[in-house]
C-alpha cells in the first residue's frame, strides 16, 4: 500500500463555533467529534478569510483571500492551483461531495482538481440560496392579495402591523400539513452525502486520496432529520412546527424583542443540524477503519462561516458586517501518529489551512497560494503570531448577478485581542477590545487604544496593496470570461 497521508477535508455550513461541543458548548451537539478532539489539534481562533460561502471557499481551497481577483469575480479562477489540484498532480484520487449549495458549483469553477465532483445540483443554473423563501401562503388568491397590499402597505400605518401577524396567522392554519422533515429539507441531509463517500472511499482501492465533504445540515431552512432531534433530547417537535418556527423566523415585519420569543426552538432545530453532522461523522470514520485507512489519514474539520442569531439584531449570515458569530469558526485537525498540543490563542486565518495540510503530507505548496504552512508551529506548540484578515463585499446577497458584488468592501484584521471592521462606505471604522467585549457590543472611542488602531490600519493597508499588486492577470481574466459565457448562455 502507497504509505502517503490521505486527507479528508470536512466543512459544514454555518457551523458556529460556539455550537461545538469541543468548544465549550453545552448541549451535546458534538459527541463524536468532542472524543476525536483528545487526539487532535483544537484551534482556539480559526478565522474564515471572509464571509459568507462565495467569500469563504477560495481561502479554503486556494489559499487566496476572496477579493484578490476583484470584486465581480466569484469563486475560483479557471485552472487556479488549489488544494485538489496540487493532490491530483501528486497522484491523488480525488473526490468533491458537496452537498446542493449553488455557491461551490462547477459554475463558480470548484470542480477543478477533481476526478469525482458531484455537488447534488439537479440544474447548473441553480437559484441562489435565499433563507426568506421558507414562507408559507405563497401561491393562490390569498398571496395575491396580500402581494397587492403590500404596494400600499406604507400608507395603513399601525394598521398594516396588524394586518401582517393576521395574514401570518392565515397562512399558518391554511397550509398543508407537511408529512415529514424530509418534506422540507432543501438539501440533501448528511447521510445521503456520506453514504456517496463510503462508496467512493472502497472505490480508490490503495492509492492516496482526497476526499471534501461539504455538509449542509445546520443551513437554514433549519429542517434536521427527527432522528438527530431525538439524539440532542428535543421532545415534540413536529414537521408543522418546525416550519412555523422557520417561517416566523424569516419575518421581515417583527423586531428584535418579537423574535427572541422563539430564538431557542430555532436554535434547536439548528443544533439538530449539527448533531445529524456528528452521527454521519462517526459512521465515515468507521469505513475509514474498516478499510485499513484511517491510521494514514489526515482528517480536518471547518465551516466556512458561522450563523447568527440576533447577536447583533440580524439572522443567518449576510455579507455586512464581519462579526465573530459570523467569522469565528471550528477547526480540528487530526493527523496520525501526532499528539495533541494546546494551541495558542492567536489568530489562525483558513487562508493557511491548505498549505498546512499539503505540508503535513509532504508536498509541496503551490507558490500562487497566499497563506503559508504552520505545520511546524503545530509540532512545536508555538505562537503562530499572525493577525487573521477578513473581507467582502457588503450586501452582496445575489452573487448570480453582477451588480450585486459591486458594492462597498467590509473588511476586519483580528489579532489575538483587538478587532478592527473597516466599512468601506459610509467610511466608517470600529475597533473591538475582544477581551473586554467578547461580544462586540461597543466599539472603543476614537481616541483610546491609538498604538493598536495605528498598527492595525497599516496591517489593513498594506493587504489593500498588496490585493492590487498580486493580482493574477491571466487568471483574473479567465474568471471573467467564464463569468460571461454563462450570462450569455442563460440570456
Amino acid at each position: 500500500m502507497d504509505e502517503r497521508k490521505s486527507i479528508v477535508l470536512v466543512t459544514v455550513d454555518c457551523m458556529r463555533v460556539a455550537h461545538a461541543g469541543f468548544m465549550g458548548y453545552t448541549r451535546q451537539t458534538t459527541p463524536f467529534l468532542d472524543s476525536l478532539a483528545a487526539e487532535s489539534f483544537v484551534f482556539p481562533t480559526a478565522i474564515v478569510a471572509g464571509a459568507p460561502t462565495y467569500y469563504s471557499f477560495p481561502a479554503i481551497l486556494a489559499s487566496r483571500f476572496p477579493l484578490a481577483l476583484g470584486r465581480d469575480v466569484i469563486g475560483l479562477g479557471p485552472d487556479e492551483p488549489t488544494l485538489a489540484s496540487a493532490l491530483q498532480q501528486a497522484g491523488y484520487a480525488t473526490a468533491a461531495l458537496s452537498a446542493a449549495n449553488p455557491y461551490i458549483s462547477s459554475r463558480f469553477g470548484y470542480e477543478h482538481g477533481f476526478d469525482t465532483f458531484r455537488d447534488f445540483l439537479e440544474d447548473e443554473t441553480a437559484p441562489p440560496i435565499d433563507e426568506k423563501s421558507d414562507t408559507m401562503g405563497s401561491n393562490g388568491w390569498a398571496s395575491r392579495i396580500n402581494r397587492s397590499l403590500q404596494r400600499i402597505r406604507p400608507a395603513l400605518g399601525p394598521l398594516g402591523r396588524i394586518y401582517d401577524e393576521l395574514y401570518f396567522r392565515y397562512c399558518s392554519r391554511v397550509t398543508p400539513a407537511p408529512g415529514s422533515m424530509n418534506a422540507l429539507r432543501r438539501f440533501p441531509a448528511a447521510d445521503t452525502i456520506v453514504d456517496h463517500a463510503c462508496t467512493w472511499l472502497g472505490s480508490v482501492k490503495e492509492r492516496p486520496f482526497f476526499l471534501w465533504l461539504h455538509l449542509m445540515d445546520p443551513h437554514a431552512p433549519y429542517y434536521p432529520n427527527e432522528d438527530a432531534l431525538d439524539l440532542i433530547g428535543v421532545q415534540d417537535m413536529t414537521p408543522t412546527r418546525a416550519r412555523y418556527l422557520n417561517s416566523y423566523w424569516n419575518r421581515s415585519d417583527l423586531g428584535r424583542r418579537r423574535l427572541t420569543r422563539h430564538r431557542d426552538e430555532v436554535i434547536a432545530l439548528y443544533d439538530a443540524g449539527i448533531r445529524w453532522v456528528d452521527a454521519q461523522l462517526a459512521r465515515l470514520i468507521e469505513t475509514l477503519k474498516r478499510l485499513n485507512r484511517w491510521d494514514q489519514c489526515v482528517f480536518a474539520l471547518t465551516a466556512d462561516h458561522g450563523e447568527e442569531f440576533l447577536d447583533h439584531g440580524g439572522r443567518f449570515h449576510s455579507p455586512s458586517r464581519l462579526m465573530e458569530e459570523l467569522i469565528h469558526v471550528p477547526l480540528l485537525l487530526r493527523v496520525p501518529q501526532c499528539e495533541e498540543r494546546e494551541l495558542p490563542k492567536s489568530p489562525f486565518s483558513l487562508l493557511h489551512l491548505a498549505p498546512t495540510l499539503l505540508d503535513i503530507a509532504q508536498l509541496p505548496v503551490p507558490a500562487e497560494f497566499q497563506g503559508r504552512s504552520h505545520w511546524k508551529e503545530l509540532q512545536r506548540g508555538g505562537d503562530f503570531d499572525t493577525v487573521a484578515i477578513a473581507e467582502c463585499v457588503a450586501s452582496c446577497t445575489n452573487p448570480f448577478r453582477a451588480e450585486s458584488c459591486m458594492g462597498p468592501r467590509v473588511l476586519s484584521v483580528r489579532d489575538s485581542r483587538f478587532k478592527l471592521v473597516l466599512h468601506f462606505d459610509p467610511g466608517e471604522e470600529h475597533l473591538y477590545d475582544l477581551a473586554a467585549d467578547p461580544g462586540e457590543l461597543a466599539p472603543l472611542p476614537l481616541p483610546a487604544e491609538k498604538p493598536v488602531r495605528r498598527r492595525l490600519l497599516q496591517i489593513a493597508h498594506e493587504h489593500l496593496r498588496r490585493s492590487r499588486s498580486e493580482v493574477a492577470a491571466g487568471t483574473r481574466l479567465k474568471a471573467r470570461l467564464r463569468h460571461l459565457r454563462l450570462e450569455w448562455k442563460n440570456q
